[in-house]
């Protein structure tokens, strides 16, 4: 007994350094950029840097460092991915969970993992070779865009609300939807009234994590979006994003450049802190509920 207690004091004591290591590693990062982006606000005015598009941060003459022509392409990629993706990674959920036979989800489980375990790179690929022909085909131009970047996007967020969708509606107690049946609702009435509201806390915070995915995106959206530093107008605006204004910049970037670019990580930080607020709001409703 004694050596029983021993093994498990040094476990416990084991987990602990591990989520304090978590823990402490998400406050070095937290001021690490915060101190690197912050000393922007010295030389340009916030009003400035969040709500010019005067992106010019090379010119020693009348240099700019504006970023909401960034902001406004990454939300309208964004929207556009989520656009696409939810209504389709939801359907795929309601399929595994209530539709699907048990060699057909282990089969359609089995393409969703696939999906997941892709690289970014290979998306961005994907899109340049395949889909970037095609858009330009059917909408003129270079074929990359915000729509094109949208559809990446789409793809890429798929595993994530298709499987925490799916757990949601599986976690669905039987009895309400034996309760729905027996009153005589059909199967797909069922769904839609009774196993989709009552999983909505799961669906919901399913699409707010895709939508952190797609935000934090970076490498594929570069490929395919077309890199213009300019305000978007319409979806076949070729547009930059704020992780691809990060990504193409930081290898040359020197002095308030630089900056400016850790200033933009602040503010892609922030995006996401108040995206996982949401979520652990949305679950603890959830459970209240419950």
């Amino acid at each position: 007994m004694k050596r029983r207690k021993l093994f498990e004091g040094a476990v416990e004591r084991l987990l602990f350094v591990c989520a304090m290591v978590s823990i402490l590693t998400i406050v070095f990062i937290t001021i690490f950029i915060f101190r690197t982006g912050l000393p922007l606000f010295e030389e340009v005015s916030i009003t400035e840097f969040l709500f010019s598009d005067r992106w010019r941060p090379t010119d020693d003459q009348d240099p700019g460092f504006g970023i909401l022509a960034f902001i406004v392409a990454s939300i309208f990629v964004t929207i556009g991915a989520l656009v696409i993706g939810v209504p389709v990674g939801l359907a795929s959920a309601i399929h595994l969970a209530e539709l699907a036979g048990e060699r057909s989800s282990r089969f359609f489980k089995s393409v969703v993992e696939i999906l997941a375990g892709i690289p970014s790179v290979v998306y961005g690929f994907f899109g340049t070779v395949l889909l970037a022909p095609i858009n330009r085909m059917l909408f003129g131009g270079t074929g990359f865009n915000i729509l094109l970047a949208s559809v990446i996007l789409a793809i890429m967020i798929l595993p994530t609300i298709i499987s925490l969708s799916e757990v949601s509606i599986k976690s669905v107690p039987k009895e309400l939807k034996a309760a729905s049946l027996a009153l005589g609702a059909s199967h797909w009435q069922t769904i839609v009234r009774v196993i989709l509201p009552a999983a909505s806390s799961g669906i919901i915070a399913a699409v707010i994590l895709g939508t952190g995915r797609a935000v934090g995106e970076t490498m594929a959206v570069l490929m395919v979006a077309g890199n213009a530093p300019m305000m978007p107008e319409v979806v076949t605006s070729m547009v930059r994003t704020l992780t691809m204004s990060i990504a193409g910049d930081m290898g040359y970037a020197a002095g308030t450049h630089r900056t400016a670019l850790f200033t933009t990580s602040i503010v892609l930080f922030v995006f996401v802190m108040a995206l996982n607020v949401i979520i652990k709001i949305i679950t603890r409703k959830g459970r209240v509920k419950a």
